[in-house]
């Protein structure tokens, strides 16, 4: 009888039915987490159920979370470290560009038009990876546990935009100081507008472009109003995960251990998933290249750019874009952030941010 017991009592563990001893160690813990937007797929996919599943699962039930998107508590993205910060949150999930206007060393991860393909994407950001958990520490109150992506960001145009000489006199909209910088550079106006309001803004002519992923323009149904898919990539949209530190320092070491394995798991898949739609994005966007698995696909025109793009992309990322975030990150931190930077992006992309 003993050993029939022990044997059930294998099986039950292997279908992850009894808490082993590891879990038997973890804080009891009900966490108070925003992730990103609710209608949108690193929410769906990625953040929703790995606190809604994956975490309770591999838990044995201690740690649970009422986890909700940031749209559904009508905060803004800029708010998200704000809240995590103060304690509003003892996790969030959130967009580093809503945080870079006031922050050139986090600006640093994602400045636009510097990385150009994802193996670059995900070396640069795990480059920059130490820097940035620093300043999370000292300036958010924060422990970074993971940075992800959303699909590359490109120009999705209500305009006849079909080069990069096309945007000249066009208002864009944009989300971070860098893009801004991208787009004045291409003789552009930026304008700022938050992601709901996009598509009136479009639909008004409030804006000519807007910048967003591949995947998120469809979803959020940009493709019913722009005409021109511009598939300049601007960045990649560096996103984090982090715990606020009166949290992190209340759980023991068998707790933390555990949050960073479970966040470790949880960056591979977000990668792995986020590319795999990429493409699929551009797809839905403008019914080329293949069949929508989403549904029904947008009819705008697909807009490659050309090797004088490229090279106008390149002329404006060192000589105003990169030139503008070194004033910013001098100016407030000194040059070691500019040193910082050109030995781990810089390095990554093939690109020297100049020291004013």
């Amino acid at each position: 009888m003993r050993n029939t017991l022990t044997a059930l009592g294998g099986a039950l563990l292997s279908l992850g039915l009894l808490a082993g001893p590891a879990s038997a160690e973890l804080n009891q813990l009900n966490l108070k987490v925003v992730g990103t937007w609710g209608n949108l797929s690193n929410w769906k996919v990625n953040e929703q159920p790995f606190w809604d599943k994956t975490m309770p699962e591999a838990s044995g039930g201690k740690i649970t979370a009422n986890a909700v998107p940031q749209t559904d508590v009508g905060i803004k993205g800029f708010e998200v470290v704000r809240m995590l910060k103060i304690g509003v949150f003892d996790v969030a999930h959130g967009v580093v560009g809503y945080i870079a206007g006031e922050d050139p060393i986090v600006e640093g991860v994602d400045l636009a038009g510097v990385i150009q393909n994802w193996d670059d994407a995900k070396a640069s950001m795990d480059a920059y990876r130490p820097i940035i958990a620093k300043q999370f520490e000292e300036t958010y109150g924060a422990k970074l546990m993971a940075l992800y992506p959303f699909p590359s960001q490109m120009l999705w145009c209500n305009a006849d935009v079909n080069n990069a000489e096309d945007l000249a006199g066009k208002k864009v909209r944009v989300y971070t100081t860098s893009m801004g910088d991208l787009i004045e550079g291409l003789n552009a106006t930026s304008v700022t507008i938050a992601f709901a309001e996009v598509v009136p803004a479009l639909e008004k002519k409030v804006v000519d472009c807007g910048i967003t992923g591949t995947m998120p323009a469809y979803q959020a149904k940009w493709w019913q109003i722009a005409t021109h898919a511009y598939l300049m990539k601007v960045g990649y949209t560096a996103t984090f995960a982090a715990i606020n530190l009166t949290t992190w320092n209340r759980m023991n070491d068998e707790t933390k251990a555990f949050f960073e394995k479970q966040y470790a798991e949880f960056e591979k898949t977000a990668w792995a998933n986020t590319m795999a739609e990429d493409e699929m994005g551009i797809i839905c966007n403008t019914g080329v290249g293949g069949t929508c698995t989403e549904g029904d696909p947008g009819g705008m025109k697909k807009v490659e750019p050309s090797a004088a793009d490229d090279a106008k992309r390149k002329q404006i990322l060192e000589n105003v874009v990169l030139k503008r975030w070194a004033e910013r990150c001098v100016e407030k931190f000194g040059e070691k952030c500019i040193d910082d930077w050109n030995a781990t992006i810089g390095k990554v992309a093939g690109v020297t941010a100049p020291k004013p």
